[in-house]
């Protein structure tokens, strides 16, 4: 008979595989000039890489999803089974897009570290926020200015 109420007989002991933290070794040794220069540039390629992909949450990811809602509505007339079917895409590119980007982070890492850098931390974070400030921005501007508060914020007449 168990007396512990914190003891679970052993199951579930430690964390699940895969996600104990990453835990890098000593600071890398400084490379040569020549591949920190490659390394550096090849950062850069990735980093502009995961910008571009960030920016596809704002207008190609949802309107792929909005142009296959489309479609179904079209080819079965039922818009609720056309909600669904686009909600669904829509969610599947973006939470597939966070998933690439998480690994594309890692991979950024890893490259700075093989530069020599002390890089321990990735940037999703910051590239996520700037390029949701870009896109807001952008749709705010499209919105107000082209397509639809615009005219009704200033009236005609």
């Amino acid at each position: 008979m168990r007396t512990d109420p914190t003891d679970n007989g052993g199951m579930f002991v430690g964390r699940r595989p895969g996600t104990a933290p990453v835990r890098y070794r000593a600071v890398p040794a400084p490379a040569g000039r020549a591949r920190r220069r490659v390394d550096q540039a090849l950062a850069a390629f990735v980093l502009v890489g995961m910008v571009l992909i960030n920016l596809t949450f704002w207008g190609p990811m949802p309107a792929a999803g909005l142009w296959v809602a489309g479609q179904v509505q079209y080819r079965t007339g039922n818009i609720g089974v056309a909600l669904v079917v686009g909600f669904a895409v829509i969610l599947t590119l973006l939470l597939g897009g966070l998933v690439l980007l998480k690994r594309i982070d890692r991979t950024w890492v890893l490259i700075r570290r093989a530069a020599g850098y002390d890089q321990r931390k990735g940037v999703l974070t910051p590239v996520f926020a700037t390029t949701c400030a870009i896109g807001v921005v952008c749709f705010t501007v499209w919105l107000l200015g082209f397509a639809g508060l615009g005219p009704t914020l200033a009236p005609t007449g």
